[in-house]
């Protein structure tokens, strides 16, 4: 089992994604903890899998995850009941508001960067006191594909998992004498929730190529959880320990073989950079 003695915490546990990572946790031997704001659905998230793993701890508690308070509780109660954590898992996320940027609902775009930007941030900031204390630990913060392009009339969703990534690279930084690993997954095209409210917003909300992009999602399938949750096992495993401030894609990277190469991993792969003309062959951007 590649994760037996890990504690892990996964939030936005109860359902899509995160559902999935705490199901691979647990089939490799992880205890986990699930959040997420709705307290009915991670009640029955957790029930579900206490049954399919009654030899390991599955906890749930509700919190938002934008809430320093709620996160300090959070941080309190998985400690109390699990002793120690070596795995963060950061999942929970929200697109937002959808339409042009110039009209959407001010407050609703500011709830988007709460939840995915400051809902990396406070429990980050939470739990690495205990994985400095411990001398490890990994934190692995769910990208989304707003990190990597333009998402017209989606921009508050845009512009926090920008965000988020550049914070996990920074954090990785911070935390290399301490040992604590920190990347950032990108999982794909998934067929969740996020779809069904593309499809709701309609194409004059989202634009005609979104909207078709995620039709085709909705019908013929998109790309299997299964990638993301697999990629977050190997991040949470000891044979990645090293591999530190990445954005890996679930889909395109050979990340079960990343850790053979981890002295050429130390530039600026798999990272957010400004490409300049020389980059491209072009001579003119020389001063």
């Amino acid at each position: 089992m590649k994760l037996k003695n890990i504690n892990a915490l996964i939030t936005g546990g109860s359902q899509g994604l995160g559902r999935v990572i705490a199901e691979h946790f647990l089939r490799e031997g992880a205890n986990v903890c699930l959040c997420s704001r709705g307290e009915k659905e991670l009640s029955a998230t957790r029930d579900e899998l206490v049954k399919k793993f009654p030899s390991q701890k599955v906890l749930a508690k509700a919190c938002d995850v934008s809430n320093e308070a709620q996160v300090k509780d959070l941080a309190s109660f998985v400690l109390r009941e699990l002793g120690s954590l070596q795995a963060l898992i950061l999942n929970a996320g929200i697109y937002g508001p959808m339409g042009p940027t110039e009209s959407v609902d001010l407050g609703e775009w500011r709830r988007a960067l709460e939840i995915n930007l400051f809902g990396v941030l406070l429990p980050c900031r939470a739990f690495i006191p205990h994985f400095k204390k411990a001398g490890g630990g990994k934190i692995i913060v769910l990208s989304g594909g707003g990190a990597t392009n333009p998402l017209p009339n989606i921009s508050s969703y845009a512009a926090s998992k920008a965000a988020a990534v550049r914070l996990m690279e920074t954090l990785a930084e911070e935390l290399k004498p301490f040992h604590v690993d920190v990347n950032a997954i990108a999982p794909g095209a998934l067929k969740t929730r996020f779809v069904e409210q593309v499809l709701a917003a309609g194409a004059e909300k989202v634009g005609a190529e979104f909207f078709a992009k995620n039709k085709k999602w909705a019908e013929e399938g998109a790309v299997p959880l299964e990638l993301g949750a697999n990629l977050a096992v190997y991040l949470a495993s000891a044979e990645s320990n090293g591999i530190t401030g990445k954005l890996i894609s679930a889909q395109w990277d050979p990340w079960e073989k990343l850790h053979e190469f981890k002295s050429e991993l130390a530039g600026d792969i798999y990272t957010l950079r400004r490409i300049v003309p020389k980059d491209r062959g072009k001579k003119w951007g020389d001063k």
